[in-house]
This record gives C-alpha cells, sequence and structure tokens, in this order.
C-alpha cells in the first residue's frame, strides 16, 4: 500500500509539474507576443513622433520667435520681440467684443459678430489673422510697425471670405 501511494504522489507531482510547465508557457508565450505588439507600437509612434517633429519645424519657418533676422530687428531698437508679440495679440484680440464686430476684421458679421480667433505673427512686418461670425470665416493679411514710442500701427493689406457651404 506504501509503494501504491508513492507511485500516486510522483504521478500526482508529475502530472501537477507538466500543468504548471505547460500553463506558464502560455503565458510566456502570451506576454513574449505582447512585447513584440508592443515593440511594433514604439517604432510606428517613433516614426511618427520624427514626422510630427519635422512638420512642426517646417510649420515654424514663418514664426517671429523663429526667426533670428526679425528679432534682431527689435532687438536692434531696445525692444523685445516677446513683448511685440504680446502687444499684437492683445490688441487684435481685445477688439473682439460682446455685441460688435472686431474693428481689425474687414468684414460685417452675417451670421453674428466677426471675431479673430488665431494670429500669427509672421515677421518683423508680417502678420496673418483667421475671423469668423461662426457660419463665414475668412483670412486677413496685416502689415505693422512700431514707433519710437512704442506705439503700434496695424494696417489690414488683404483679406478674403470663404464662401458659405
Amino acid at each position: 500500500m506504501r509503494k501504491n501511494l508513492l507511485l500516486y504522489l510522483f504521478i500526482f507531482s508529475l502530472l501537477f509539474t507538466i500543468f504548471i510547465y505547460v500553463n506558464d508557457k502560455k503565458i510566456l508565450d502570451s506576454r513574449d507576443a505582447d512585447i513584440q505588439d508592443l515593440k511594433g507600437e514604439v517604432e510606428r509612434l517613433e516614426f511618427e513622433n520624427d514626422s510630427l517633429a519635422e512638420l512642426n519645424e517646417n510649420a515654424g519657418y514663418f514664426s517671429l520667435m523663429d526667426n533670428g533676422d526679425a528679432m534682431s530687428f527689435f532687438e536692434n531698437r531696445g525692444i523685445e520681440a516677446v513683448n511685440v508679440s504680446e502687444a499684437i495679440e492683445n490688441e487684435l484680440m481685445s477688439q473682439n467684443k460682446v455685441d460688435a464686430d472686431n474693428s481689425y476684421v474687414p468684414f460685417a458679421g452675417m451670421e453674428g459678430d466677426m471675431r479673430i480667433n488665431k494670429i500669427k505673427i509672421l515677421n518683423h512686418k508680417w502678420i496673418i489673422a483667421d475671423f469668423t461670425d461662426g457660419k463665414y470665416w475668412g483670412e486677413v493679411f496685416f502689415t505693422y510697425e512700431i514707433d519710437e514710442n512704442g506705439e503700434l500701427a496695424l494696417n489690414a493689406e488683404k483679406s478674403f471670405l470663404y464662401p458659405a457651404n
């Protein structure tokens, strides 16, 4: 009887060991597959990140803060380019009023009041802005100058309104 009990215990421990081995092998294979999937995802995201970095580098080409010559223009006059950028944005956005069109937008709102949404300062002389009334939208191109007193003068040179869909 004692031999049979030892034989049963041996067979049980052998079966238990095989069960543990197969179960752990499945878990390990599953984790290896997950790791391979994640490595593929990391490679894809790194490629996407590189593409976006290149796109961002190109998008910043026409920007006051990325244009050394434009910044030097202001620095030679004793003006900080950051302050110029803030002054322009404040001036254009301050004209977005609750019950009136923005005075810098050359079109009257048809479905509401025209407001400037986005501003891009291209260099030390030019600005482009996007405006909308909620249904109609367009863009306006400004030239600007800052006089010796630090006063900002904006001139709307060209503008257009996209046709409504």
